[in-house]
């Protein structure tokens, strides 16, 4: 490829403000008021950037399924790494961005603690506990729980053994067993519990992924399965993530058990 011109993305990030906005918004789906208030900028401002960075595809929006006036926005972590690889191996091919796989990092000493949460811990927060276990091969303590516990779902087990994972004999929790256990992070997959999660000792560092309920959306298994499926997509970009953040920043753990 010839360097004539610097890709668009080097551009649109070089911006500090929208920089900030897809830092945060890689840490946690967020909602504009919130980002109004971590960034210290006005709404409109803030509004203006967040429609740049839909338009180049590095961030998306989502309806809250718990009240449908907010709208939740996320970083695409994968675009931006693909974006920021080709604008590196336009410059030169030796500066093409591999992604990096959980098995070239290596763990630290302590092991990191991790909850998810939802709604009936059967399907969301099963999911992205198992992958997380799994990709983790157990050096990260992976846990999820429910503010109302329900059955596993018979379709989070079947998208998940496509995975070759079996969550079959898999207990569902309430998250009122967890709330006295120190976690390094809280995780919640659930518009609603995300607004009643309660405070958990440490504090740990919280991050919220909003993600629908796969079961709302048909009148039976068969149904809902492609969203099952979407879910389980989405989680297992996410805990890719996640995994990589926790295997290189450090644990400020003071407490032991």
């Amino acid at each position: 490829m010839e360097a004539t011109h610097p890709p668009e993305i080097l551009g649109l990030l070089s911006d500090p403000l929208r920089w900030q906005l897809i830092a945060e918004l890689g840490r946690s789906d967020r909602r504009v008021g919130e980002l109004v208030q971590l960034v210290g900028k006005p709404q409109n401002v803030v509004s203006y950037h967040l429609a740049e960075l839909r338009q180049a595809g590095i961030a998306t929006a989502r309806r809250s399924s718990a009240d449908g006036r907010d709208v939740y926005y996320r970083a695409d972590l994968i675009r931006c790494r693909d974006l920021l690889g080709e604008a590196g191996h336009s410059l030169h091919p030796a500066l093409s961005l591999a992604p990096t796989s959980p098995g070239e990092v290596k763990p630290r000493r302590a092991r990191p603690r991790v909850l998810f949460l939802c709604t009936g811990n059967s399907a969301r927060s099963q999911i992205a506990e198992a992958l997380l276990d799994h990709r983790s091969a157990g050096t990260v303590d992976a846990r999820s729980a429910g503010s109302h516990p329900k059955p596993l779902h018979p379709n989070a087990v079947r998208v998940m053994a496509e995975r070759d994972v079996d969550i079959a004999r898999r207990a569902t929790k309430s998250l009122a067993r967890y709330t006295r256990t120190r976690f390094d992070r809280i995780v919640t997959l659930c518009d609603k519990v995300r607004e009643i999660c309660p405070q958990f000792p440490g504090p740990p560092t919280a991050a919220h992924w909003s993600i629908a309920d796969p079961a709302a959306a048909g009148d039976d298994d068969e149904a809902t399965y492609p969203a099952f499926q979407r879910v389980a997509d989405e989680i297992e970009s996410r805990v890719a993530l996640l995994l990589a953040d926790l295997m290189t920043r450090p644990i400020e753990r003071t407490h032991h058990g």
